[in-house]
């Protein structure tokens, strides 16, 4: 058995009927050459269920302790059974890709059923007419929940299913097992009864208790140090957060739409601002389209717009750790800023000085002490936060989530048929009606805008936007650099 952690837990607790707090994945592959034949629907689903099958955690489903006393485990699901979770979509088959946007946010709108293991794919096995895809192409949509993987330990799952099988010499009907392989660390374990939880329970109360007040101790100097002020400076984590659209209760439904970028076009930019990075020039161009977004809808705040941003904490060591294992930067991007060149060079150094610690608390030391909160609290504290809907009536946090997905290394291939294009959508809570998500492959970055129709009827504006506020940044960069 595995326990989550408190971060894991946290992406239960905090599941309502209008928030699924899953990621959705779309993954499109061009059909091989006619050496190695066209791969149908069984063809597909023979080469996902030879990739995954040696990976332990997707036969896994949760056991959630009385009362929520203490953080739920991960059992074997005896009843496994891979057709529950791999399936045919049965949809109306896309046409464009405003259509096949539409179709992976119904998708992402449904919920998992958390008694199984809480995973799901959906095989298109036929894209035709979509412009810049394909023709003949398919798809993969593949949705998992929050609970169970982050933004890096998804993109190792994600490696798994392609990494069974090389460009050259692979084949749907002959797999090659072993390559890219996720640790089987779990041995196999059935749920456990009552008593055995109320002792681990205890158990983990004081482990965590103790593990707890070190981390707290050790931190009190940079917490200390995160309240004082600073002359001259302003601390990030208490900038003003403006009251946007975004900052309301979420529906059920969801609208998404994605913006390819050549990296190549980041790169020039980002050499404009020393010491920029990638990460910086994304949100450069995302806090630009939002300031489009809503001063042609008349709603541009006078303060920026704050963005929650994730943090991989992990270190080298800790590779290959699943789970979540991420911390958060509250940043402000820009969206007061009329320059894009200014906005990028404010967005570079509010973030280098959140990043270096400087500011009290590292991600590192933020996420040790919220990794031993015990669990009764936390998920109280989270049944009321989403029954009294603190999340758009207390203190507002940020105002939209910006996600940068680790890219992938090499060509990814499922059997003999090259992934092309893929995007990913992240989860909305109450308060936070918007996410960003940025999956970079085969040079280009992709941005995928996703909201619900209530706060974004239509997503496609602000991919517009931020390709307007790229074509701008390209300008003025240009103008410095020649």
């Amino acid at each position: 058995m595995r326990q989550l952690n408190a971060q894991d837990a946290t992406f239960l607790y905090l599941e309502t009927p209008g928030a699924h707090l899953h990621l959705t994945g779309l993954y499109v592959y061009r059909q091989p050459d006619s050496r190695s034949g066209h791969l149908g629907y069984q063809d597909i689903y023979q080469l996902i269920t030879s990739a995954l099958d040696g990976v332990p955690e997707l036969r896994q489903k949760l056991v959630r302790p009385p009362l929520d006393i203490d953080y739920p485990l991960w059992v074997d699901d005896a009843d496994f059974d891979m057709d529950d979770h791999l399936s045919p979509y049965a949809g109306p088959r896309p046409r464009s890709l405003r259509a096949l946007y539409k179709a992976v946010a119904t998708i992402h709108s449904e919920p998992l059923d958390l008694s199984r293991a809480p995973w799901q794919m959906q095989i298109m096995d036929r894209l035709e007419g979509i412009p810049g895809l394909p023709e003949h192409g398919f798809a993969i949509v593949m949705k998992y929940h929050h609970a169970a993987i982050d933004g890096a330990s998804g993109s190792r799952l994600v490696d798994r299913l392609h990494g069974l099988h090389s460009a050259e010499d692979s084949t749907a009907d002959k797999p090659v097992h072993g390559q890219g392989q996720l640790p089987d660390r779990f041995p196999a374990s059935s749920a456990p009864g009552t008593l055995q939880l109320l002792v681990r329970a205890a158990l983990n109360l004081t482990s965590n208790a103790l593990t707890l007040t070190r981390a707290l101790s050790s931190a009190a100097p940079d917490i200390i140090s995160g309240w004082l002020p600073t002359a001259g400076s302003r601390k990030t984590h208490k900038q003003d957060v403006p009251l946007t659209r975004f900052n309301a209760p979420v529906s059920s439904e969801r609208v998404m739409h994605a913006l390819a970028v050549d990296l190549a076009r980041l790169q020039a930019i980002r050499k404009s601002v020393p010491g920029a990075t990638i990460n910086d020039v994304l949100l450069a161009i995302c806090g630009g389209a939002l300031r489009r977004w809503l001063l042609r809808n008349k709603e541009l705040p006078d303060e920026s717009l704050v963005a929650m941003v994730p943090v991989n904490t992990r270190s080298k060591d800790e590779s290959d750790v699943g789970g979540n294992q991420i911390s958060t930067l509250f940043l402000p991007i820009g969206t007061d800023i009329q320059h894009p060149l200014q906005r990028l060079q404010a967005i570079r150094a509010v973030s280098q000085k959140a990043k270096s610690g400087d500011e009290g608390l590292s991600p590192q030391q933020l996420n040790t002490i919220s990794s031993h909160l015990p669990a009764m609290p936390l998920a109280l504290t989270a049944r009321l936060a989403t029954g009294f809907g603190l999340g758009y009536r207390g203190p507002r946090l940020c105002n939209c989530t910006i996600t940068n997905v680790p890219p992938a290394k090499t060509e990814l291939h499922l059997g003999p048929a090259p992934l092309v294009y893929a995007i990913g959508n992240g989860p909305l809570i109450d308060g936070m009606g918007l996410i960003i998500s940025i999956f970079s492959y085969a040079g280009t970055a992709n941005l995928c805008f996703t909201s619900c129709p209530e706060m974004l009827p239509d997503p496609a504006l602000l991919a517009r936007d931020a390709e307007l506020e790229i074509k701008l940044l390209e300008q003025v960069s240009a103008a410095i650099t020649d």
